[in-house]
């Protein structure tokens, strides 16, 4: 139980750690148009949003005190080639505030400069499965590598990341180790700006076909797929968050085609589900140690009508009381010190069979052991006392003539 409690410990502290501490994620929101053919004319013409754009982050951090910093991203799903070798992935255009809120370190090289970010510069840095699949015999500081239409010089690489499968699809992070991150602008300027597209075009996208039933899809016009922004304390992040919430819609014209999520509340309610299956765990072992300590004392309660004769013995040749208590309390413990021993093992054994066939991680400390076999030893003190009363309160004589 401990193993599986301090397993859900060390995954959650590392969910906490990859969403980043104190953040909020503001990702935009693209749906398909539905309602009635009048209303979806009216709401055309009465109301347009240019989508999540750097205006808004920008304004984000400038007006919002609360605000410690702001993380745009672009993500572009293409193809990277080098060396005669092509895999598909991710370009994530950031800015260099992205890699300190994401708690992402460099392995080698350097992280972008602010030529890079202003000028646009053909310039990235990979995460380390890019590193291990294209550059797995040299080092990349300085190669180029061809993401989509264009070469990127290789200024940096990115520390491995382990990210389980429970956080890809509770948090909805991706794997970063297969992303090549390149500054923002160069992302806007070289690849995409969804900003570009006009107001006709997407009303365009909006419009009816006489030959269909409803209205086309619409279309991805933000221009960026994701913005986290970091709230300097914790019990600002709910009020910022309804800050954010108001200013965008405003400046949205009131469409709401955003939606801001806090990874950290997400979080706490994991684990209060978890601590509430913990207590639970908890309750089943609670039963399981009154009844294991109710077996010692019958166990005990009987070895002592089979040695009455062996008490008045003890007892007419000097024993004190005393003695006949401590005698049956030390073989109650013992009783329980083994079962205690045994169990251990067999927690271990077990704690490692649940992490080999399951998704549940279990982490066996010392201090585990140590409280189990404290508590086992416990056990047997508290429910070797009373028969070892009852062993002591017999009278010599009567105990002789016992047969």
């Amino acid at each position: 139980m401990l193993a599986i409690g301090n397993g859900a410990k060390k995954e959650l502290l590392e969910q906490i750690k990859l969403v980043g501490v104190n953040n909020i994620v503001i990702t935009p929101i693209i749906d398909q148009v539905e309602g009635e053919v009048m209303d979806i004319a009216k709401q055309k013409n009465d109301k347009y949003s240019p989508g999540l754009t750097l205006q808004d982050a920008e304004s984000i951090g400038e007006i919002i005190k609360a605000v410690e910093s702001v993380s745009p991203e672009i993500i572009i799903e293409t193809n990277f080639v080098r060396s005669g070798y092509r895999r598909s992935g991710k370009l994530v255009g950031v800015e260099p505030s992205f890699f300190n809120i994401s708690d992402f370190h460099l392995n080698k090289g350097k992280m972008f400069n602010e030529h890079h970010t202003y000028w646009g510069d053909q310039v990235c840095i990979i995460g380390h499965g890019v590193k291990i699949k294209f550059f797995s015999q040299e080092d990349p500081i300085g190669k180029y590598i061809k993401a989509g239409p264009i070469w990127l010089k290789v200024v940096g690489v990115l520390e491995e990341k382990y990210i389980s499968d429970k956080a890809i699809s509770n948090l909805g992070i991706r794997d970063f180790n297969m992303d090549v991150f390149a500054p923002i602008k160069t992302v806007l300027i070289r690849y995409k700006n969804r900003a570009l597209v006009t107001k006709q075009k997407i009303e365009a996208v909006m419009s009816f076909d006489d030959d269909e039933e409803g209205p086309s899809p619409r279309k991805n016009y933000h221009q960026i797929d994701r913005l986290v922004v970091t709230v300097a304390r914790t019990e600002d992040m709910t009020a910022t968050a309804d800050i954010i919430r108001r200013m965008i819609e405003r400046r949205h014209l009131k469409v709401i085609d955003f939606e801001i999520s806090i990874p950290e509340e997400l979080l706490k309610q994991q684990q209060r589900t978890k601590d509430i299956f913990n207590i639970v765990l908890g309750a089943i072992a609670s039963i399981s140690l009154l009844i294991g300590g109710i077996g010692i004392m019958n166990i005990m309660l009987a070895s002592v009508l089979e040695r009455i004769k062996e008490i008045g013995i003890r007892l007419a040749i000097g024993a004190r009381r005393e003695d006949v208590v401590l005698q049956f309390v030390m073989e109650a413990v013992l009783i329980s010190i083994s079962g205690g021993l045994i169990g251990i093992v067999l927690g271990i054994i077990f704690s490692a069979l649940i992490s080999n066939f399951s998704e549940i991680e279990t982490i066996v400390s010392w201090l585990s052991v140590i409280v189990s076999f404290t508590v086992a030893a416990a056990v047997g003190l508290v429910f070797g006392i009373a028969p070892a009363r009852r062993a002591a309160a017999q009278d010599p004589v009567v105990s002789l003539r016992h047969d």
